[in-house]
């Protein structure tokens, strides 16, 4: 009896979190949301967002672009700060200042920027040398 109606509210809450950009649409501006976007028209100026960011291939974004992950089938400049996954597609055309932590490339795709690669990084101490107390003794040493 109860059940129908949960699942009614549950889809209509994760409907609500994805946001959508028409092509031919133009927005001059910031764009802040908790939400995930999918942007097939313009936007000149900066969109961040916690989540995912479709820029479809008809979409453009010149500003700046601040998220957790982006799919870009068409055109991006400016600066783009990813905390996860950047993916590119053949059809996909960026240029500018990208920093991310992961980066998925087509063939076809045009990356005219400068890359940054964050996220885990491995320390190698001692410029990858051993401690002291694991090195041999050069030739000639006792130990």
């Amino acid at each position: 009896m109860f059940s129908g109606t949960k699942k009614e509210i549950m889809a209509t809450e994760t409907g609500m979190n994805q946001n959508a950009l028409a092509k031919g649409t133009v927005i001059t501006g910031d764009i802040v949301s908790d939400g995930d976007f999918r942007i097939e028209g313009t936007v000149q100026g900066n969109v961040k967002t916690p989540g995912k960011v479709v820029i479809g291939k008809t979409g453009i974004i010149k500003g700046t672009l601040t998220g957790a992950n982006a799919d870009i089938e068409g055109k991006f400049s400016g600066k783009l700060i990813l905390s996860d996954t950047l993916s590119l597609r053949s059809t996909a055309y960026v240029e500018g200042e990208v920093e991310v932590s992961k980066l998925a490339v087509e063939p076809g795709a045009t990356f005219n920027a400068t890359c940054t690669m964050k996220g885990a990084i491995k320390e190698l101490g001692n410029g990858g040398q051993r401690p002291p107390e694991q090195q041999r003794p050069k030739e000639g040493q006792s130990a």
